[in-house]
């Protein structure tokens, strides 16, 4: 079911069982614009099969927020004017090279290229892909565009972050919605899980100049701007107490000291997220 966030707001909630990440529709006088292709033909179908069931104008776009499967797997069922980062479609043109079937999956996660989440992810939504045909983007953009559904503007930006590079936002300013994909998420794909302070306090600053009442995230339910501001000013001081430890414990002292409590499971794993950051560099 699409769950409604604003007027001419819509969204598919996450499925964590199949890593299916949240889906956005958006709507005009003239025309509608989906937020991601889903991450399988299965996914997309789903989709557009509520999305028939509203009498809204014709969906002509669909918006790529980064080039990982789970938000691009769907472009060729969806059969729609496809939109993302330039380097987002050289990613997935990159990824029309690759072989799906479980073997190549397996072998490249002993090499690391792949990381063995999306490996077991992607054999549970599909376990069979021998016909899964992948589509790059049709148009791309390099820092900003801006959408006219007819009445209502989509305000589209390369925002980064460590999770994908090519990260792009989508923002609804009439509506005061954002979809941020996943540009808040760790970077997953290079060792241990980690952030780094300076990329995020960059990112966020692109996030947070825009006035913003409700936020989607690809793989968590939306939040409203006091829970999201919440949740940023605390990661951001996590990052600080952090600094440059690359030792775990000694990050936890410092945090015990300084918050005068004990962090608790979330709080843990950021700091551990930032010490294998630093130790990254």
């Amino acid at each position: 079911m699409l769950k409604k966030l604003a007027n001419r707001v819509y969204y598919m909630p996450h499925y964590s069982e199949t890593d299916r990440p949240a889906l956005g529709l958006i709507y005009g006088d003239t025309f509608s614009l989906i937020v991601d292709s889903g991450n399988s033909p299965a996914h997309a179908r789903d989709f557009l099969n509520q999305v028939k069931k509203m009498d809204i104008p014709p969906v002509k776009f669909v918006v790529i927020t980064h080039w990982h499967w789970d938000h691009i797997f769907g472009i060729k069922t969806m059969g729609l004017l496809t939109i993302s980062h330039d380097e987002t479609k050289k990613k997935v043109d990159y990824l029309k090279t690759l072989k799906w079937d479980d073997a190549s999956l397996d072998a490249r996660v002993e090499t690391g290229e792949e990381i063995e989440f999306c490996q077991d992810m992607i054999k549970r939504e599909m376990p069979n892909r021998d016909h899964l045909e992948l589509k790059v983007p049709d148009l791309t953009f390099t820092n900003k565009i801006e959408i006219d559904l007819g009445g209502m503007n989509c305000v589209v930006e390369h925002v980064g972050g460590v999770h994908a590079q090519d990260s792009s936002i989508i923002y609804i300013p009439d509506e005061k919605v954002m979809f941020l994909g996943d540009c808040i998420y760790q970077d997953f794909y290079s060792g241990e899980w980690s952030y780094d302070l300076e990329e995020l306090v960059t990112l966020l600053d692109k996030i947070k100049k825009y006035d913003v009442d409700i936020y989607v995230t690809g793989h968590q339910n939306p939040h409203t701007r006091e829970e999201m501001w919440r949740f940023f000013d605390d990661l951001t001081s996590i990052g600080e107490i952090v600094d440059k430890e690359v030792s775990v414990d000694k990050a936890v002292t410092t945090f015990t000291e300084v918050r005068k409590e004990t962090p608790n499971e979330e709080q843990l794993e950021h700091i551990q997220n930032f010490v294998s950051g630093n130790r990254k560099k």
